[in-house]
């Protein structure tokens, strides 16, 4: 039996584990590695008892980027045939915004390229302190993919964007935490536990106000404030006529913790 791409973990409370699994290639992506991801997302998406997702890798390493020998053969393509390979190879790993709850990126090791860029894509970023992040594409003599451009300058601005893609310089998690590239850095053998526990933490949140929240934020990047306003107004209505709703009210009012169901 092979060992498979993608391994997965499910705790009780729904919390899902997705680990990117090919250690000895330091989890570098290909197209399989992607289309394997996809169909484990595909079974997320489609779980309504999934609250929160973690998104890490399998050894000593997140994910060093692109295969080697895939962007070695890229350079012998045709331009436009290499172009629609390239946003077919983006748009696999991408598909990790579409999963409609929290995703957490724990970088266990190196992040680079574009296995950094797969974890900017994640809702909340936490790194090991050995972690060592990189958008290293012009040092490969290559234009960043993989949504480098339009997530970075939304999480860290876009002077300290500029700096790092410009220079492909390597991150220590320190200053990945210090311009905001991640929200917490813990040590190397407590990654993962931190960012199930904050996983976990999320899911006894009220399910589809958090289902609600994520997508509001996600709406937020391209909404004026009125027009966020608006989409705020009809989901929030929404989380009103909600069981879930009533049990918080109720909680608060017999000082005790809510037990929500996600209705």
């Amino acid at each position: 039996m092979s060992t498979p791409l993608i391994q997965v973990e499910r705790s009780p409370s729904g919390v899902v584990t997705l680990a990117l699994n090919r250690p000895n290639a330091l989890n570098a992506m290909t197209a399989e590695l992607g289309d394997a991801l996809i169909h484990k997302i595909s079974d997320v998406k489609s779980d309504p008892d999934v609250r929160a997702v973690v998104l890490t890798g399998v050894g000593k390493a997140f994910s060093a980027g692109g295969d080697l020998k895939m962007i070695e053969e890229n350079g012998n393509q045709p331009i436009l045939e290499n172009r629609t390979y390239m946003k077919e190879f983006y748009r696999r790993y991408l598909t990790i915004r579409e999963i409609p709850v929290p995703v957490i990126a724990a970088f266990n090791g190196a992040a680079i390229g574009a296995g950094l860029c797969i974890g900017l894509a994640c809702d909340i970023r936490l790194a090991s302190d050995d972690a060592k992040l990189a958008l290293n594409f012009v040092k490969l003599g290559l234009h960043p993919g993989m949504g480098a451009t339009w997530l970075l300058p939304r999480l860290v601005g876009p002077q300290a964007a500029a700096d790092l893609l410009l220079t492909g310089r390597t991150l220590t998690a320190e200053e990945a935490l210090r311009i905001g590239l991640v929200h917490r850095v813990v040590p190397k053998d407590h990654i993962l536990l931190e960012a199930v526990k904050l996983a976990e933490e999320i899911a006894h949140q009220a399910p589809v106000a958090v289902r609600l929240t994520k997508k509001a934020l996600q709406h937020s990047e391209g909404n004026s404030l009125d027009e966020q306003l608006d989409f705020e107004a009809i989901q929030q209505a929404v989380t009103f006529a909600t069981e879930d709703f009533r049990e918080g009210i109720s909680a608060v009012k017999d000082k005790r913790i809510p037990k929500f169901h996600g209705k």
